[in-house]
């Protein structure tokens, strides 16, 4: 059996519903691409998760009369990323004349329907709200410093319903697009599954998908080029490896805020605590394989 790589895209790889001048998305995006292709090339089976937030923003914008669940616009949103980075990368792939093929997965998440994220939601979804809106629709809304939005819980994902089909799909040579968003939250209700409105935090699915395939390596791209402390102060310094207790210790001091650092790091440690052997490994689009030899990136080692 090959290696295994859980490959988490970050959003800012991903292109904005309404694309700007100053808009990089499509030059980061080619990283990742690259990345994957590297990967591929040393022997690697990979599998990609992916961010939604912009794209289920902008959906859900336009559907004026509310026709539609919170987790049905997660899965309109993974089949439409998916669908994109699944055609820019099969393109890439038969140009180069490798012989892997790309699968997209919608993937159902199970979470705990008492998960105590449900009791106060506080993730913002969405537009920003009309007052019409905010009188008379059946959400939880909260303020936030551009005006009303709706918030969600988010809560902690426990089970992936799809993984033995994501296995099968990576021991036949795919490349894998699943856990869009961090997966479509559903919890079970007598006996059956139902939508929840939700937002999982896809960097804790992708570390799950990591844990529940033992896979070898999960690699967390994102917009900075490795772990920071003292972000954006005169003290700021790059750490190239950190353990588990010095995160932790990270951690109590406030250095990984829960808005942006703090679930990524939770996340590789969370998968280096259950599997040891495993590469947890943070680092900017088109670092993957730099990092993985130590030459780039931030690793998150056992001790």
């Amino acid at each position: 059996m090959h290696k295994i790589v859980v490959y988490a895209i970050g959003g800012n790889a991903l292109q904005n519903p309404i694309p700007t001048d100053s808009d990089q998305s499509s030059e980061i995006l080619a990283k990742v691409m690259s990345d994957v292709v590297d990967l591929l090339e040393s022997g690697w089976g990979v599998i990609l998760t992916h961010g939604n937030g912009p794209q289920v923003g902008h959906l859900m914008q336009l559907d004026g009369d509310f026709s539609h669940t919170m987790d049905e616009w997660v899965s309109a949103t993974q089949g439409m990323i998916g669908h994109s980075l699944a055609l820019n990368l099969d393109s890439i792939l038969l140009k180069r004349r490798r012989p892997e093929r790309t699968a997209c997965v919608i993937t159902r998440v199970e979470v705990d329907a008492n998960d105590s994220g449900f009791e106060l939601p506080t993730k913002p979804v969405g537009p920003i709200l009309s007052d019409k809106v905010v009188m008379t629709a059946d959400w939880d809304i909260a303020e936030t410093v551009n005006g009303p939005r709706r918030v969600v819980a988010s809560p902690m994902p426990m089970s992936v319903l799809d993984i033995e089909v994501i296995r099968k799909l990576v021991e036949l040579r795919a490349v894998v697009i699943c856990g869009g968003g961090g997966g479509i939250p559903v919890i079970k209700k007598d006996r059956h599954y139902v939508g929840v409105p939700a937002v999982i935090d896809k960097d804790r699915l992708s570390a799950l998908i990591a844990i529940k395939l033992n896979a070898d390596a999960l690699i967390i791209s994102t917009a900075v080029d490795s772990v920071k402390t003292g972000f954006g102060t005169e003290n700021e310094q790059s750490h190239r490896k950190l353990t588990l207790d010095e995160c932790e210790t990270l951690m109590a001091q406030g250095e990984f805020p829960d808005g942006s650092m703090g679930p990524k790091v939770g996340s590789l440690m969370e998968a280096s605590l259950h599997n040891p052997s495993l590469t947890a490994i943070l680092c900017q689009p088109g670092d993957a394989l730099k990092s993985l030899r130590g030459e780039a990136g931030t690793k998150i080692v056992v001790k």
